[in-house]
C-alpha cells in the first residue's frame, strides 16, 4: 500500500513501537521489511501517543482522555522539536506516519494532522492501495487567530442575567 502511495519514508509515531498481536508490527522487524522495499523508517518516540493530562489542561474540548492528554503534550518542546525533525525529514521525501491505530480518527494521527494542516500542510489519509482522503479537522479542533486550539468553545449562558 505504501509503494502504491509513493511513500518513500514511514514515520513511526508509536510510543513504544512493538506489537504482541501483530509481531510483523514490532520496530526491527518493521524496519527490515520496509528496507527491502525500498522504504526508510524513523521513530518518531516524541511524537508517540499515552500521554497523561495536565492539571489545568486548557483541551477541554476533549472528552477522551487519551486525545486530551495528547493535546497537552502538543504544547511541549519534545512534541515541537519531534514535528520539527518530521518536517524536515518530510521535505526531502514523501512520508507517511504510522502508529497502532487503522483508522486515524481512533488516534493521535489526527492530531498530528490538524497541527500540519493548521499550518498550512496538505495531509492525505491512506484508506486504501487506490483511495486517500484529505483530513478534514477533527471534531474537537478551532482555529483561534490563525492558531490550532482545543479548548471547548465559549457557550452563552442558558439565562442571561
Amino acid at each position: 500500500m505504501l509503494q502504491a502511495h509513493g511513500i518513500r519514508l514511514l514515520a513511526d509515531v508509536r510510543r513504544f513501537p512493538g506489537s504482541r498481536r501483530l509481531p510483523h508490527f514490532n520496530r526491527e522487524q518493521l524496519s527490515s521489511d520496509l528496507e527491502k522495499a525500498g522504504i526508510a523508517y524513523e521513530h518518531y518516540p516524541e511524537l508517540g501517543g499515552r500521554r497523561r493530562v495536565l492539571p489545568n489542561s486548557p483541551n477541554t474540548a476533549w472528552r477522551n482522555e487519551a486525545f486530551r492528554g495528547y493535546a497537552d503534550h502538543m504544547g511541549s518542546e519534545e512534541f515541537q522539536g519531534g514535528m520539527e525533525r518530521l518536517l524536515r525529514a518530510a521535505a526531502k521525501q514523501r512520508t507517511a506516519i504510522l502508529c497502532a491505530e487503522a483508522l486515524w480518527w481512533q488516534c493521535h494521527r489526527g492530531l498530528i494532522a490538524d497541527w500540519l494542516k493548521a499550518r498550512g500542510h496538505t495531509v492525505l489519509h491512506i484508506l486504501s492501495t487506490a483511495k486517500m482522503e484529505e483530513h478534514p479537522f477533527t471534531s474537537a479542533a478551532r482555529l483561534v487567530d490563525g492558531k490550532l486550539s482545543y479548548a471547548a468553545a465559549e457557550t452563552a449562558p442558558l439565562f442571561p442575567s
